[in-house]
Protein backbone atom coordinates (compact mmCIF):
# COMPACT_ATOMS: atom_id res chain seq x y z
CA UNK A 1 0.00 0.00 0.00
CA UNK A 2 1.34 3.44 -0.91
CA UNK A 3 2.04 6.09 1.73
CA UNK A 4 -0.87 8.14 0.36
CA UNK A 5 -3.23 5.20 0.92
CA UNK A 6 -1.77 4.70 4.41
CA UNK A 7 -2.43 8.35 5.26
CA UNK A 8 -6.02 8.13 4.05
CA UNK A 9 -6.64 4.85 5.82
CA UNK A 10 -5.53 6.38 9.11
CA UNK A 11 -7.85 9.35 8.64
CA UNK A 12 -10.49 9.71 11.36
CA UNK A 13 -13.39 9.56 8.94
CA UNK A 14 -16.08 10.17 11.53
CA UNK A 15 -14.35 13.33 12.74
CA UNK A 16 -13.96 14.52 9.16
CA UNK A 17 -17.68 14.36 8.39
CA UNK A 18 -19.56 14.74 11.68
CA UNK A 19 -18.38 18.20 12.83
CA UNK A 20 -20.65 21.26 12.59
CA UNK A 21 -19.94 24.98 12.41
CA UNK A 22 -21.97 27.79 13.89
CA UNK A 23 -24.31 29.06 11.19
CA UNK A 24 -23.24 32.39 9.65
CA UNK A 25 -25.07 33.69 6.61
CA UNK A 26 -25.22 36.85 4.56
CA UNK A 27 -28.75 36.09 3.36
CA UNK A 28 -31.32 33.52 4.41
CA UNK A 29 -34.74 32.99 2.86
CA UNK A 30 -37.91 32.24 4.78
CA UNK A 31 -39.10 28.67 5.17
CA UNK A 32 -41.27 27.14 2.50
CA UNK A 33 -41.79 27.49 -1.22
CA UNK A 34 -43.82 30.39 -2.61
CA UNK A 35 -43.61 32.59 -5.68
CA UNK A 36 -42.19 35.33 -3.48
CA UNK A 37 -39.40 33.00 -2.32
CA UNK A 38 -38.52 32.12 -5.91
CA UNK A 39 -38.43 35.78 -6.90
CA UNK A 40 -36.28 36.65 -3.90
CA UNK A 41 -33.72 33.94 -4.80
CA UNK A 42 -33.58 35.06 -8.44
CA UNK A 43 -33.27 38.72 -7.46
CA UNK A 44 -30.51 38.01 -4.95
CA UNK A 45 -28.59 36.29 -7.74
CA UNK A 46 -29.29 39.11 -10.24
CA UNK A 47 -30.47 36.57 -12.81
CA UNK A 48 -31.71 37.35 -16.33
CA UNK A 49 -35.47 37.40 -16.85
CA UNK A 50 -35.51 34.09 -18.76
CA UNK A 51 -34.14 32.21 -15.76
CA UNK A 52 -36.76 33.71 -13.46
CA UNK A 53 -39.44 32.66 -15.96
CA UNK A 54 -38.11 29.08 -15.95
CA UNK A 55 -38.11 29.05 -12.15
CA UNK A 56 -41.71 30.22 -12.00
CA UNK A 57 -42.86 27.64 -14.58
CA UNK A 58 -41.13 24.93 -12.56
CA UNK A 59 -42.88 26.19 -9.41
CA UNK A 60 -46.26 25.87 -11.13
CA UNK A 61 -45.45 22.31 -12.18
CA UNK A 62 -44.30 21.42 -8.67
CA UNK A 63 -47.53 22.71 -7.18
CA UNK A 64 -49.61 20.72 -9.69
CA UNK A 65 -47.81 17.39 -9.24
CA UNK A 66 -48.73 15.01 -6.41
CA UNK A 67 -46.10 13.48 -4.16
CA UNK A 68 -45.06 10.04 -5.45
CA UNK A 69 -46.87 7.56 -3.21
CA UNK A 70 -47.80 4.66 -5.48
CA UNK A 71 -44.40 3.18 -6.30
CA UNK A 72 -44.14 -0.40 -5.02
CA UNK A 73 -41.84 -0.48 -2.01
CA UNK A 74 -40.79 3.17 -2.21
CA UNK A 75 -39.21 4.93 0.80
CA UNK A 76 -41.58 6.73 3.17
CA UNK A 77 -41.53 10.44 2.25
CA UNK A 78 -44.30 11.54 4.63
CA UNK A 79 -41.82 13.58 6.68
CA UNK A 80 -40.71 15.60 3.64
CA UNK A 81 -42.54 18.91 4.11
CA UNK A 82 -41.18 21.61 1.82
CA UNK A 83 -42.92 24.24 3.95
CA UNK A 84 -40.51 23.35 6.78
CA UNK A 85 -37.38 23.68 4.63
CA UNK A 86 -35.20 26.78 4.30
CA UNK A 87 -34.47 26.64 0.54
CA UNK A 88 -31.74 29.25 0.26
CA UNK A 89 -28.86 30.29 2.50
CA UNK A 90 -26.08 32.45 1.10
CA UNK A 91 -22.96 32.02 3.26
CA UNK A 92 -21.05 35.01 4.54
CA UNK A 93 -18.46 35.30 1.74
CA UNK A 94 -17.53 38.71 0.34
CA UNK A 95 -17.18 37.60 -3.28
CA UNK A 96 -20.57 36.46 -4.60
CA UNK A 97 -19.10 34.17 -7.26
CA UNK A 98 -16.72 32.56 -4.80
CA UNK A 99 -12.96 32.98 -4.58
CA UNK A 100 -10.13 31.31 -6.45
CA UNK A 101 -7.59 31.61 -3.62
CA UNK A 102 -8.10 29.22 -0.73
CA UNK A 103 -6.63 31.68 1.78
CA UNK A 104 -9.36 34.23 0.99
CA UNK A 105 -12.14 32.05 2.41
CA UNK A 106 -13.52 32.91 5.86
CA UNK A 107 -11.78 30.86 8.53
CA UNK A 108 -14.84 28.80 9.52
CA UNK A 109 -15.62 27.79 5.93
CA UNK A 110 -11.97 27.15 5.11
CA UNK A 111 -11.66 24.98 8.21
CA UNK A 112 -14.69 22.95 7.11
CA UNK A 113 -13.16 22.02 3.76
CA UNK A 114 -9.69 21.59 5.28
CA UNK A 115 -11.16 18.90 7.54
CA UNK A 116 -12.78 17.24 4.51
CA UNK A 117 -9.42 17.14 2.73
CA UNK A 118 -10.39 19.26 -0.28
CA UNK A 119 -7.18 21.36 -0.56
CA UNK A 120 -5.01 18.25 -0.39
CA UNK A 121 -7.04 16.48 -3.07
CA UNK A 122 -6.78 19.53 -5.31
CA UNK A 123 -3.02 19.66 -4.92
CA UNK A 124 -2.43 15.95 -5.49
CA UNK A 125 -4.99 14.56 -7.89
CA UNK A 126 -7.33 17.10 -9.47
CA UNK A 127 -7.32 19.51 -12.38
CA UNK A 128 -10.02 21.67 -10.84
CA UNK A 129 -12.07 22.05 -7.66
CA UNK A 130 -15.35 23.70 -6.74
CA UNK A 131 -16.62 23.84 -3.16
CA UNK A 132 -20.22 24.65 -2.23
CA UNK A 133 -21.25 25.61 1.30
CA UNK A 134 -24.99 25.76 1.96
CA UNK A 135 -26.59 27.24 -1.20
CA UNK A 136 -23.59 28.91 -2.86
CA UNK A 137 -20.23 27.93 -4.35
CA UNK A 138 -17.58 29.60 -2.20
CA UNK A 139 -14.43 28.43 -3.99
CA UNK A 140 -13.68 27.60 -7.62
CA UNK A 141 -10.35 27.02 -9.28
CA UNK A 142 -8.94 25.22 -12.31
CA UNK A 143 -5.43 24.65 -13.51
CA UNK A 144 -4.39 27.23 -16.07
CA UNK A 145 -3.35 24.65 -18.65
CA UNK A 146 -6.96 23.52 -19.06
CA UNK A 147 -8.30 27.03 -19.29
CA UNK A 148 -5.84 27.67 -22.11
CA UNK A 149 -7.41 24.76 -24.03
CA UNK A 150 -10.87 26.29 -23.71
CA UNK A 151 -12.13 24.10 -20.88
CA UNK A 152 -14.62 25.90 -18.65
CA UNK A 153 -15.16 24.89 -15.03
CA UNK A 154 -17.14 27.40 -13.01
CA UNK A 155 -20.15 27.56 -10.73
CA UNK A 156 -23.62 27.57 -12.28
CA UNK A 157 -24.50 31.06 -11.07
CA UNK A 158 -21.46 32.44 -12.87
CA UNK A 159 -22.28 30.35 -15.95
CA UNK A 160 -25.75 31.91 -16.18
CA UNK A 161 -24.06 35.32 -16.40
CA UNK A 162 -20.89 34.55 -18.37
CA UNK A 163 -21.98 31.65 -20.63
CA UNK A 164 -25.63 32.54 -21.04
CA UNK A 165 -26.12 31.11 -24.54
CA UNK A 166 -24.87 27.63 -23.60
CA UNK A 167 -26.81 27.56 -20.35
CA UNK A 168 -30.03 28.83 -21.89
CA UNK A 169 -29.88 26.10 -24.56
CA UNK A 170 -29.17 23.20 -22.21
CA UNK A 171 -30.52 24.09 -18.74
CA UNK A 172 -33.54 21.88 -17.93
CA UNK A 173 -34.79 21.84 -21.52
CA UNK A 174 -34.62 18.37 -23.09
CA UNK A 175 -32.41 16.46 -20.64
CA UNK A 176 -34.10 16.98 -17.26
CA UNK A 177 -37.21 19.12 -17.81
CA UNK A 178 -39.09 20.18 -14.65
CA UNK A 179 -42.03 18.08 -15.86
CA UNK A 180 -39.97 14.89 -15.36
CA UNK A 181 -41.01 14.46 -11.71
CA UNK A 182 -42.12 16.49 -8.69
CA UNK A 183 -38.62 16.79 -7.26
CA UNK A 184 -37.16 17.87 -10.60
CA UNK A 185 -39.79 20.62 -10.62
CA UNK A 186 -38.87 21.57 -7.05
CA UNK A 187 -35.23 21.71 -8.08
CA UNK A 188 -36.01 23.84 -11.13
CA UNK A 189 -37.80 26.40 -8.98
CA UNK A 190 -35.19 26.94 -6.26
CA UNK A 191 -31.90 25.55 -7.60
CA UNK A 192 -28.76 27.31 -6.38
CA UNK A 193 -25.05 26.74 -6.95
CA UNK A 194 -23.56 23.69 -8.59
CA UNK A 195 -21.03 23.23 -11.39
CA UNK A 196 -20.78 24.09 -15.06
CA UNK A 197 -18.29 22.08 -17.12
CA UNK A 198 -17.63 22.64 -20.82
CA UNK A 199 -15.02 20.61 -22.74
CA UNK A 200 -14.27 21.64 -26.36
CA UNK A 201 -13.97 19.21 -29.26
CA UNK A 202 -11.13 16.66 -29.15
CA UNK A 203 -9.95 17.81 -25.73
CA UNK A 204 -9.06 15.25 -23.07
CA UNK A 205 -8.95 16.46 -19.46
CA UNK A 206 -6.71 13.75 -18.06
CA UNK A 207 -7.14 14.66 -14.37
CA UNK A 208 -10.56 14.66 -12.66
CA UNK A 209 -12.41 17.82 -11.75
CA UNK A 210 -14.30 17.75 -8.46
CA UNK A 211 -17.10 19.62 -6.76
CA UNK A 212 -17.84 19.17 -3.08
CA UNK A 213 -21.22 20.02 -1.57
CA UNK A 214 -21.54 20.61 2.17
CA UNK A 215 -24.71 21.29 4.16
CA UNK A 216 -23.95 22.81 7.54
CA UNK A 217 -27.21 24.42 8.69
CA UNK A 218 -30.09 22.48 10.21
CA UNK A 219 -33.46 22.35 8.49
CA UNK A 220 -32.21 23.53 5.10
CA UNK A 221 -32.43 22.22 1.58
CA UNK A 222 -29.56 22.09 -0.90
CA UNK A 223 -30.47 22.25 -4.59
CA UNK A 224 -27.26 22.49 -6.62
CA UNK A 225 -27.36 22.03 -10.39
CA UNK A 226 -24.58 20.40 -12.41
CA UNK A 227 -24.41 20.89 -16.17
CA UNK A 228 -21.69 19.11 -18.18
CA UNK A 229 -21.26 19.58 -21.93
CA UNK A 230 -18.63 17.37 -23.57
CA UNK A 231 -18.24 18.20 -27.25
CA UNK A 232 -17.34 15.71 -30.00
CA UNK A 233 -14.27 13.59 -29.27
CA UNK A 234 -13.70 15.07 -25.80
CA UNK A 235 -13.17 13.33 -22.46
CA UNK A 236 -13.64 14.36 -18.83
CA UNK A 237 -14.06 12.77 -15.40
CA UNK A 238 -16.20 14.69 -12.91
CA UNK A 239 -16.27 13.71 -9.23
CA UNK A 240 -18.95 14.84 -6.80
CA UNK A 241 -18.56 14.58 -3.05
CA UNK A 242 -21.41 15.34 -0.63
CA UNK A 243 -21.74 15.34 3.16
CA UNK A 244 -23.69 16.77 6.06
CA UNK A 245 -23.31 16.50 9.85
CA UNK A 246 -25.89 15.10 12.25
CA UNK A 247 -29.13 17.06 12.66
CA UNK A 248 -32.11 16.86 14.98
CA UNK A 249 -34.41 18.01 12.14
CA UNK A 250 -34.68 16.61 8.65
CA UNK A 251 -32.75 18.18 5.79
CA UNK A 252 -33.41 17.80 2.08
CA UNK A 253 -30.93 17.36 -0.73
CA UNK A 254 -32.55 17.68 -4.14
CA UNK A 255 -29.86 18.23 -6.76
CA UNK A 256 -30.09 18.07 -10.52
CA UNK A 257 -27.50 16.78 -13.00
CA UNK A 258 -27.56 17.12 -16.80
CA UNK A 259 -24.80 15.63 -18.96
CA UNK A 260 -24.50 16.06 -22.72
CA UNK A 261 -22.11 13.56 -24.31
CA UNK A 262 -21.18 14.54 -27.87
CA UNK A 263 -20.25 12.19 -30.71
CA UNK A 264 -17.40 9.86 -29.68
CA UNK A 265 -17.03 11.76 -26.39
CA UNK A 266 -16.53 10.09 -23.00
CA UNK A 267 -17.83 11.35 -19.65
CA UNK A 268 -17.37 9.63 -16.31
CA UNK A 269 -19.45 10.94 -13.41
CA UNK A 270 -18.47 9.63 -9.97
CA UNK A 271 -20.24 10.50 -6.73
CA UNK A 272 -19.51 9.55 -3.13
CA UNK A 273 -22.34 10.68 -0.84
CA UNK A 274 -22.21 10.54 2.96
CA UNK A 275 -25.27 12.33 4.27
CA UNK A 276 -26.64 12.71 7.77
CA UNK A 277 -29.22 10.11 8.78
CA UNK A 278 -31.76 12.95 8.98
CA UNK A 279 -31.24 13.82 5.31
CA UNK A 280 -33.56 12.86 2.45
CA UNK A 281 -31.57 12.54 -0.77
CA UNK A 282 -33.85 12.93 -3.80
CA UNK A 283 -31.85 13.72 -6.94
CA UNK A 284 -32.59 13.67 -10.66
CA UNK A 285 -29.59 12.84 -12.87
CA UNK A 286 -29.61 12.21 -16.62
CA UNK A 287 -27.26 12.05 -19.59
CA UNK A 288 -27.86 12.17 -23.34
CA UNK A 289 -25.24 10.35 -25.43
CA UNK A 290 -24.87 11.04 -29.15
CA UNK A 291 -23.41 8.71 -31.79
CA UNK A 292 -20.47 6.77 -30.36
CA UNK A 293 -20.67 8.66 -27.07
CA UNK A 294 -19.81 6.84 -23.85
CA UNK A 295 -21.32 7.65 -20.45
CA UNK A 296 -20.28 6.14 -17.12
CA UNK A 297 -22.03 6.61 -13.76
CA UNK A 298 -20.28 5.48 -10.56
CA UNK A 299 -22.28 6.09 -7.37
CA UNK A 300 -21.73 5.35 -3.70
CA UNK A 301 -24.66 6.30 -1.46
CA UNK A 302 -24.96 5.96 2.31
CA UNK A 303 -25.79 7.84 5.48
CA UNK A 304 -29.18 9.31 4.54
CA UNK A 305 -32.52 8.41 6.09
CA UNK A 306 -33.93 7.80 2.63
CA UNK A 307 -32.48 7.98 -0.85
CA UNK A 308 -34.25 7.81 -4.20
CA UNK A 309 -31.55 7.99 -6.85
CA UNK A 310 -31.78 6.57 -10.38
CA UNK A 311 -29.23 8.08 -12.80
CA UNK A 312 -30.50 7.65 -16.34
CA UNK A 313 -28.99 7.79 -19.81
CA UNK A 314 -30.63 8.26 -23.17
CA UNK A 315 -28.56 6.51 -25.84
CA UNK A 316 -29.56 8.75 -28.70
CA UNK A 317 -27.00 7.91 -31.39
CA UNK A 318 -25.80 4.73 -33.07
CA UNK A 319 -23.04 3.00 -31.13
CA UNK A 320 -23.53 5.02 -27.94
CA UNK A 321 -22.89 3.18 -24.66
CA UNK A 322 -23.64 3.51 -20.98
CA UNK A 323 -22.21 1.92 -17.84
CA UNK A 324 -23.79 2.22 -14.37
CA UNK A 325 -22.02 1.11 -11.19
CA UNK A 326 -23.71 1.60 -7.80
CA UNK A 327 -22.99 0.88 -4.15
CA UNK A 328 -25.74 1.40 -1.57
CA UNK A 329 -25.44 0.89 2.19
CA UNK A 330 -28.43 0.93 4.57
CA UNK A 331 -28.29 0.69 8.35
CA UNK A 332 -30.91 1.04 11.07
CA UNK A 333 -33.82 3.27 10.04
CA UNK A 334 -32.46 3.78 6.51
CA UNK A 335 -34.16 3.06 3.19
CA UNK A 336 -31.76 3.38 0.26
CA UNK A 337 -33.63 3.04 -3.03
CA UNK A 338 -31.21 3.25 -5.94
CA UNK A 339 -30.94 1.99 -9.47
CA UNK A 340 -30.49 3.00 -13.09
CA UNK A 341 -32.51 3.84 -16.16
CA UNK A 342 -31.27 3.39 -19.73
CA UNK A 343 -33.10 4.22 -22.94
CA UNK A 344 -31.76 2.55 -26.09
CA UNK A 345 -33.11 4.82 -28.81
CA UNK A 346 -30.64 3.93 -31.59
CA UNK A 347 -29.10 0.79 -33.13
CA UNK A 348 -25.91 -0.86 -31.87
CA UNK A 349 -26.16 0.77 -28.45
CA UNK A 350 -24.87 -0.97 -25.33
CA UNK A 351 -25.49 -0.68 -21.61
CA UNK A 352 -24.31 -2.44 -18.46
CA UNK A 353 -25.61 -2.00 -14.94
CA UNK A 354 -23.83 -3.36 -11.86
CA UNK A 355 -25.45 -2.77 -8.48
CA UNK A 356 -24.07 -3.78 -5.08
CA UNK A 357 -26.07 -3.22 -1.89
CA UNK A 358 -25.39 -3.88 1.79
CA UNK A 359 -27.96 -3.85 4.60
CA UNK A 360 -27.62 -4.28 8.35
CA UNK A 361 -29.53 -3.63 11.60
CA UNK A 362 -32.89 -3.73 9.87
CA UNK A 363 -31.95 -1.36 7.04
CA UNK A 364 -33.47 -1.73 3.57
CA UNK A 365 -31.87 -1.52 0.15
CA UNK A 366 -33.63 -1.74 -3.18
CA UNK A 367 -32.56 -1.82 -6.81
CA UNK A 368 -35.19 -0.12 -8.98
CA UNK A 369 -34.27 -0.11 -12.66
CA UNK A 370 -35.60 0.42 -16.13
CA UNK A 371 -34.13 -0.66 -19.47
CA UNK A 372 -36.06 0.47 -22.54
CA UNK A 373 -35.07 -0.70 -26.02
CA UNK A 374 -37.01 1.13 -28.70
CA UNK A 375 -38.37 -0.36 -31.90
CA UNK A 376 -35.57 -0.05 -34.46
CA UNK A 377 -32.72 -0.14 -31.94
CA UNK A 378 -31.51 -3.42 -33.43
CA UNK A 379 -28.26 -5.10 -32.40
CA UNK A 380 -28.41 -3.34 -29.03
CA UNK A 381 -27.38 -5.14 -25.87
CA UNK A 382 -27.91 -4.71 -22.15
CA UNK A 383 -26.74 -6.62 -19.07
CA UNK A 384 -27.99 -5.94 -15.54
CA UNK A 385 -26.42 -7.51 -12.45
CA UNK A 386 -27.72 -6.88 -8.92
CA UNK A 387 -25.98 -8.33 -5.87
CA UNK A 388 -27.25 -7.80 -2.31
CA UNK A 389 -25.51 -8.67 0.96
CA UNK A 390 -27.30 -8.69 4.33
CA UNK A 391 -25.92 -8.92 7.85
CA UNK A 392 -29.00 -10.15 9.72
CA UNK A 393 -32.54 -11.47 9.44
CA UNK A 394 -34.10 -8.04 10.12
CA UNK A 395 -32.53 -6.36 7.08
CA UNK A 396 -34.20 -6.53 3.69
CA UNK A 397 -33.18 -6.17 0.07
CA UNK A 398 -35.39 -6.04 -3.00
CA UNK A 399 -34.76 -6.03 -6.73
CA UNK A 400 -37.29 -4.39 -9.04
CA UNK A 401 -36.03 -4.52 -12.62
CA UNK A 402 -38.34 -3.42 -15.39
CA UNK A 403 -37.53 -4.05 -19.03
CA UNK A 404 -39.39 -2.72 -22.05
CA UNK A 405 -38.08 -4.54 -25.13
CA UNK A 406 -39.67 -3.38 -28.37
CA UNK A 407 -37.05 -4.80 -30.77
CA UNK A 408 -36.40 -8.50 -31.41
CA UNK A 409 -32.79 -8.29 -32.62
CA UNK A 410 -31.24 -7.50 -29.25
CA UNK A 411 -29.26 -9.18 -26.45
CA UNK A 412 -30.76 -8.80 -22.97
CA UNK A 413 -29.47 -10.30 -19.71
CA UNK A 414 -30.42 -9.85 -16.07
CA UNK A 415 -28.96 -11.51 -13.00
CA UNK A 416 -29.74 -10.95 -9.31
CA UNK A 417 -28.31 -12.57 -6.18
CA UNK A 418 -29.16 -12.04 -2.51
CA UNK A 419 -27.04 -13.46 0.27
CA UNK A 420 -26.25 -13.25 3.94
CA UNK A 421 -22.80 -13.25 5.47
CA UNK A 422 -22.30 -16.89 6.38
CA UNK A 423 -21.13 -18.10 9.78
CA UNK A 424 -18.69 -20.43 8.06
CA UNK A 425 -17.05 -17.50 6.27
CA UNK A 426 -16.66 -15.61 9.55
CA UNK A 427 -15.34 -18.72 11.29
CA UNK A 428 -12.73 -19.30 8.58
CA UNK A 429 -11.41 -15.72 8.78
CA UNK A 430 -11.39 -15.84 12.58
CA UNK A 431 -9.30 -19.00 12.35
CA UNK A 432 -6.80 -16.92 10.37
CA UNK A 433 -6.46 -14.44 13.24
CA UNK A 434 -9.16 -11.84 12.49
CA UNK A 435 -11.77 -10.75 15.02
CA UNK A 436 -15.47 -10.69 14.17
CA UNK A 437 -15.61 -7.05 13.00
CA UNK A 438 -12.47 -7.30 10.88
CA UNK A 439 -13.74 -10.51 9.29
CA UNK A 440 -17.02 -8.86 8.28
CA UNK A 441 -15.24 -5.79 6.97
CA UNK A 442 -12.96 -7.94 4.84
CA UNK A 443 -15.95 -9.75 3.32
CA UNK A 444 -17.68 -6.46 2.52
CA UNK A 445 -14.50 -4.95 1.06
CA UNK A 446 -14.20 -7.93 -1.27
CA UNK A 447 -17.88 -7.63 -2.16
CA UNK A 448 -17.58 -4.00 -3.30
CA UNK A 449 -14.05 -4.22 -4.76
CA UNK A 450 -15.20 -4.53 -8.40
CA UNK A 451 -16.77 -1.11 -7.99
CA UNK A 452 -14.18 0.70 -5.87
CA UNK A 453 -11.43 -0.28 -8.30
CA UNK A 454 -13.15 1.97 -10.87
CA UNK A 455 -12.60 5.04 -8.66
CA UNK A 456 -9.40 7.09 -8.33
CA UNK A 457 -7.43 5.71 -5.38
CA UNK A 458 -8.20 8.62 -3.02
CA UNK A 459 -11.94 8.13 -3.42
CA UNK A 460 -11.84 4.34 -3.39
CA UNK A 461 -10.06 4.42 -0.03
CA UNK A 462 -12.50 7.01 1.29
CA UNK A 463 -15.50 4.95 0.19
CA UNK A 464 -14.09 1.89 1.92
CA UNK A 465 -13.58 3.92 5.11
CA UNK A 466 -17.16 5.19 4.97
CA UNK A 467 -18.46 1.64 4.59
CA UNK A 468 -16.34 0.55 7.55
CA UNK A 469 -17.72 3.45 9.57
CA UNK A 470 -21.31 2.47 8.71
CA UNK A 471 -20.55 -1.10 9.75
CA UNK A 472 -19.27 0.09 13.10
CA UNK A 473 -22.63 1.82 13.65
CA UNK A 474 -20.89 5.07 14.56
CA UNK A 475 -22.98 7.45 12.44
CA UNK A 476 -26.49 8.62 13.16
Amino acid sequence: MSSKQDDLKETNTEARFEFKKEEKSAFKSEKGLTEETVRVISEDKDEPEWMLERRLRALEQFQEMPMPTDWPGQPDLSEVDVDEIIPYIRPDVDVRAGVDDWTELPDDIKDTFDKLGIPEAEKNALSGVGAQYESEVVYQNMQERWEEKGVIFCNMDEAVQEHEELVREHFMTNCVPPSDNKFAALHGAIWSGGSFVYVPENTTVDMPVQAYFRMNSEGMGQFEHTLIIAEEGSEVHYIEGCSAPKYSKFNLHCGGVEVFVGEDAHVQYSTVQNWSKNTYNLNTKRAIAEKGGRMEWISGSMGSKATMLYPSTILKGRGASDNHITIAFAGEGQDIDTGAKVYHNAPNTKSTVESKSIAKDGGRTNYRGLVHIADGAENSSTAVECDALMFDNESTSDTMPYMEINESKVDVAHEATVGKIGDEDIFYLQSRGLDDDDAKQMIVSGFIEPITEELPIEYAVELNRLVELEMEGSLG
